[in-house]
Order: structure tokens, then sequence, then C-alpha cells
């Protein structure tokens, strides 16, 4: 531990990177086309690019799932720990491993919510919407969060300094708190969790996310779809639901 303690920093973005990947619709084709054309499936995709954007929609649209699965994608998100809560959820085909607060002191970066967010809730559970905020409301919000979070913090570092173990103190910290993770998935398990996370007008089944992951899904899905932009494609045209 340092002897001069971090100052609070807060922010209202996250980030993802993608750091590896072995991951292009050829991997689909050539992992469908198994099944008629043996060792050959790999070359048969390069002899047709036309003949494989075909392939990958009838299997989009008929949901057969298992070709998707033959590739892979590596995150690295920073994001706050409320957002992970909910990314564990998802555990079909994804990997994770979390920043540890049990060996490493931890940072005092912590979330507070743009202007843009919206802020209030309206209607009964199953049925509501999110509506903007007032100026008055936001102002509220940001001053609440920030003076919470640097009790908690001076806190956590009071318990620190005082020879107190790390997985201890960290009880007191926020779920607003940033922490950081890699996530590994395949592109079948990345659909799952992008017809959850994300709010399109042309989903065949509407999705309700919490504008934090939300976030986070949008930018893995810029990326994934310049990895495989024929997939993404018919992810798109078939309603935005995984095979």
């Amino acid at each position: 531990m340092s002897d001069e303690p971090t100052a609070p920093s807060f922010r209202s973005d996250v980030t993802v990177e993608l750091v590896r990947s072995a991951a292009a619709d050829s991997d689909v084709i050539w992992a469908a086309r198994v099944s008629t054309a043996g060792e050959q499936s790999l070359e048969a995709v390069q002899q047709d690019p036309e003949k494989s954007k075909g392939l990958i929609n009838f299997l989009m649209r008929d949901r057969h799932g298992t070709p998707f699965e033959h590739n892979s994608m590596t995150f690295f998100i920073s994001a706050p720990i409320f957002v992970f809560r909910e990314f564990h959820r998802h555990r079909s085909g994804w990997s994770y491993n979390e920043e540890s607060g049990r060996y490493r002191e931890l940072q005092p970066v912590f979330y507070v919510p743009a202007e843009e967010r919206k802020l209030v809730q309206q209607g009964r559970p199953g049925r509501y919407e999110f509506v903007d905020g007032t100026p008055e409301q936001h102002k509220t919000t940001t001053e609440a969060m920030e003076a919470a979070y640097r009790e908690a913090y001076a806190r956590y570092q009071e318990m620190l300094a005082a020879g107190v173990a790390r997985e201890v103190a960290r009880a007191v910290l926020p779920v607003g708190l940033f922490s950081s993770m890699y996530a590994t998935c395949n592109s079948r398990s990345l659909m799952h969790f992008l017809s959850l996370r994300t709010k399109r007008e042309n989903s065949a089944v509407p999705s309700f996310p919490q504008r934090e992951i939300e976030m986070v899904a949008e930018q893995m899905e810029q990326e994934w779809a310049r990895l495989m932009p024929l997939t993404h494609a018919a992810f798109e045209k078939h309603g935005r639901v995984a095979p």
C-alpha cells in the first residue's frame, strides 16, 4: 500500500478491448460442411464464398447452432462491478477471469451516470420504461454517489493502514467500483449475450437491458462484426436470435 492515499476518480464510460481472436466466417462453414465434405470442407469455403454466405444464412435461420461455436474471442473489459454481476449470469460458452481484491489493492475508480443516462423508472415490473431525469435529479445522483464512494474508499484505506487483510477490507466497497476482467467466448455464446443485452428495433424477441451492460455489449458487437461480417449480417437478418 502506498503512503499517499489515491484520490477517487469517476467515470461514465466502459471500455472493451479485443485482445485475442481466432474467429472468421470460414470457421462456421468448414464446421458445417465437415458432415458432407469431410476434410475438404475448408477448401470448399475458399473456392465459393457466395455459397458460404447462403449456408451461414441457412444455419442461422434454421437454428443449427454448433457450427458457430468453432471460434474464439477474448475481450478485456473495464466496467463497474454491478455490470459484471449481470455478465456472469452468462455461463454456457463463456470463461472469465476478473481482477482480485484479495491479492491487490483496489483502485478508487467509480461509476457515475452520464447526463444522457435515463434516471427515472416509470411503470410496474415487467411493463416499465426509463425516461430522462431532470438536471436536479442528475446533480443529486452524482453528488450522492461521489460522497458515498469517497467515504467507502476512505474506510477501505483506513482498514488497510491498520493491517486488515485486503479480502476483509474490500467488503466496504460498493458495486459502483470499476473492475476488469478477461472474457472469452465463441460467436454462438456472444449472440446469446447480445440478444439479451442490447435493445434493437429489429429484434424478434424484445430485450430491456440495463444501459451500462448494453454499453459493453455494443463495443463487443462492433469487434465481432468486423471479424465475422457474414455471421453478423445473418444474425441481424434473422431477428438477432442466437441459433
